[in-house]
């Protein structure tokens, strides 16, 4: 073998070296990590459906002042605030429509994001470093908020996933939004994130007295397989997290106006992940979890055919919580009711003479309206592509589907109560008046 050729070959090899390096060669799966199916899919978009409202009239007060937006990122990470808030959608496009973002870049005139961790931080600088508009700095904002001498107050203050909860007390929680509150010139959204009180998923931590358990001890386990997670049990990153239900929420923000000598205005609460949180997976604080998030995560996975079965939620109540229980009991039954329906059409559906074999019995007009359009729009979908049998259809259309149809169930019979991993609120401080 020449000399050129060998050169050649340990040219070869060191660009795949590189490749393999840099993580382009990895095997991208959504069943697993921080980015999994029901990050992407459930998490970030029921998050963007909630804030839709909000920010669209956000965005035309600013327009109707011919002035762009600022938003300040309170616990940016590695930006996924910003791109959170630039996937928000217009929800009436139609088929035809291209451009759908509801933050347009020529609409947004600057965006500051703010995080503790340097690494972070510099991870975001790499990826967004190049656009002027775009700023990140390293700041702790349990502290107060970061603005510089000379800067102007934002018109959109985004804290996302949990961020709230790092305040372990109350105090300095309270000192940040009221400190916010008391810079506004005008007019200001501001969107807070903490983790549930009452999530299924650390239901033995549930306590009626709101004195008790307010911090729980959050392992960073979900990030490994079963396997892996047992055997790093000893290594796992541990977080102090503060735990909130409405009415913790309510006043803090209250107590936060209070001090402020304005309005803090609440616009409106929403639980997120009900069953998917990441700990349903791990069972780290309910025996009783079962590994729905992997299920639906399995729901839309490519080329993966899921098992009705391992959808199916069996709720455990606690004995004290009457009301928390009906509530999850009502959750459950309608999610149930939708998987097996669905379950009963795609064994009902031939697909040599492309329709049912049977007509499915109607829908119930007692069932929440929200359970009975995804009934209807479930038999449309099997109806519709049932018959395909080329791409997979039940794999990568009506699964898919399915579990967009559980994400509406869930998202439409929450309460905001802080039952689900995440409770989510908006707020407004509006000096206009």
């Amino acid at each position: 073998m020449s000399q050129e050729t060998l050169e050649a070959e340990k040219d070869q090899m060191e660009a795949y070296t590189e490749a393999v390096t840099s993580g382009l060669y990895a095997k991208q799966s959504g069943l697993v990590g921080k980015y999994d199916n029901v990050r992407r899919l459930w998490e970030d978009e029921i998050t963007r459906l909630f804030l839709h409202p909000h920010l669209q009239r956000l965005i035309e007060r600013k327009q109707s002042r011919m002035q762009r937006l600022r938003i300040m990122d309170l616990g940016c990470g590695s930006a996924d605030g910003y791109e959170l808030l630039t996937g928000v959608r217009h929800r009436d496009a139609d088929l035809r429509d291209f451009e759908v973002a509801l933050l347009s870049p020529s609409m947004l005139g600057s965006y500051k994001g703010v995080d503790l961790n340097e690494e972070l931080i510099a991870q975001a600088q790499s990826i967004y470093g190049d656009n002027c508009k775009l700023t990140f700095e390293q700041a702790d904002f349990t502290q107060g908020i970061p603005l510089g001498e000379g800067e102007n107050p934002y018109d959109l203050y985004f804290a996302s996933y949990g961020t709230c909860s790092h305040h372990n007390e109350d105090e300095t929680f309270i000192r940040l939004l009221a400190d916010i509150a008391a810079r506004v010139d005008e007019h200001c959204v501001i969107v807070c994130d903490w983790l549930g009180r009452y999530s299924y998923e650390w239901q033995s931590l549930w306590a009626n007295d709101l004195s008790e358990n307010r911090n729980m001890d959050y392992a960073v386990s979900y990030i490994y397989e079963k396997e892996e997670r047992e055997q790093r049990r000893d290594e796992l990153q541990h977080l102090l997290l503060r735990l909130v239900c409405r009415q913790e929420a309510e006043g803090m923000v209250a107590e936060a106006g209070n001090r402020a000598g304005v309005e803090i205005k609440p616009l409106g609460y929403c639980d997120r992940s009900v069953f998917t949180g990441r700990h349903m997976d791990t069972a780290d604080y309910n025996i009783h979890a079962q590994p729905l998030r992997q299920a639906v995560n399995s729901l839309h996975e490519a080329n993966v055919r899921t098992d009705p079965s391992s959808l199916l939620v069996d709720y455990m109540p606690k004995q004290g919580f009457e009301f928390i229980n009906d509530y999850f009991e009502h959750l459950q039954m309608c999610w149930n009711t939708l998987v097996l329906y669905v379950d009963e059409l795609m064994q009902n559906y031939d697909v040599q003479e492309r329709m049912f074999s049977s007509q499915p019995p109607p829908v119930p007009a007692s069932y929440p309206p929200a359970l009975k359009e995804m009934m209807e729009r479930m038999k449309l979908v099997v109806e519709g592509v049932g018959w395909l049998g080329i791409g997979l259809p039940r794999e990568n259309i009506i699964e898919p589907q399915l579990g967009y149809a559980l994400r509406h169930l869930e998202m439409n019979l929450q309460q905001g109560l802080g039952c689900g991993h995440g409770l989510l609120g908006v707020f407004e401080v509006d000096r206009s008046k």
